[in-house]
């Protein structure tokens, strides 16, 4: 530590990999394109939608979007039939869809 205490300090707007002014500066290095805030508040509103629906709807909706099955394998995983499952689907998107829009109303 105390040889570490000797080093100059760098200001995260300095230039990186650069002596010119043209370098990418640190702060570029660390910040991304993506909202990192918004991407949070998304998983939170999508995964308080989830818990709302009923048990069957969960698993489909588990299965299809986070495990990437298609409905006949969430079918197979279920015990029914691939038609049923794109009706169960389609009810608990429809379901937290109107949760959402209801929440934003309110707001």
């Amino acid at each position: 530590m105390a040889m570490e205490s000797k080093n100059s300090v760098s200001s995260i707007y300095d230039s990186s990999f650069s002596t010119d002014e043209d370098g990418i500066s640190i702060i570029e290095k660390l910040s991304s394109s993506v909202d990192e805030q918004n991407v949070i508040i998304n998983r939170i509103a999508v995964s308080q939608l989830i818990s709302k629906l009923a048990d069957l709807e969960k698993k489909v909706i588990l299965l299809r979007y986070y495990k990437g099955r298609t409905q006949t394998e969430t079918a197979k995983i279920l015990g029914t039939s691939q038609v049923q499952v794109s009706r169960i689907e389609k009810r608990a998107l429809e379901k937290m869809k109107r949760k959402l829009n209801d929440g934003l109303v309110t707001k």
